[in-house]
């Protein structure tokens, strides 16, 4: 990670969607954030947070979710106080999965997708999905610890065709 993306404290990650149209199913996406132990960095997550929950020390929360994409900006919102996080953990990935109920839906089917990454009222990143339409899940930004303890981050945009429980499984290790 550069040394400009050094120092990270308090972020939040938003996300939005269109509804779908009059008489189609609702499609649901969901943010997750997947925490990391320091001994495995790329092994099982420690926890995950999503779908209304948030981390056993209250560092990681969920505090909006829309299961439609109705709604005014963002519908979906998860702020992640790295700065409190225990140092046990040294890696936090954070996706979003497409939920399979009504068929197989990929970002391609969805419209104005937007994945928004903030620290205050600072944009650190945003991304729309246009590159990945074949995908159902997306791994989208790694947060780091580094050597200091202070936490980094940098993009880490990647699809996966996979439900919500196999992402989550996937979502934390190197790519190949």
């Amino acid at each position: 990670m550069s040394s400009a993306n050094k120092g990270v404290g308090k972020v939040e990650v938003t996300l939005k969607w269109d509804p779908s149209a009059a008489g189609a199913p609702d499609r649901d996406l969901d943010i997750i954030a997947a925490v990391y132990r320091v001994e495995e960095p790329h092994g099982a997550p420690a926890y995950l947070v999503h779908f209304g929950s948030r981390s056993p020390d209250g560092t990681i929360t969920l505090q909006r979710e829309s299961s439609t994409g109705q709604g005014f900006g963002f519908d979906e919102a998860m702020t992640l106080e790295l700065n409190r996080l225990s140092p046990a953990y040294a890696r936090v990935m954070v996706g979003v999965a497409i939920q399979q109920g009504g068929g197989r839906t990929t970002f391609g089917d969805i419209a104005n997708a937007l994945v928004l990454v903030k620290e205050g009222y600072q944009e650190l990143d945003r991304y729309d999905f246009s590159d990945l339409g074949d995908a159902t899940a997306v791994t989208v930004v790694e947060f780091r610890r580094d050597d200091t303890g202070g936490w980094g981050w940098r993009r880490a945009v990647r699809g996966f065709d996979a439900d919500p429980q196999a992402f989550t499984e996937l979502m934390g290790a190197e790519p190949a």
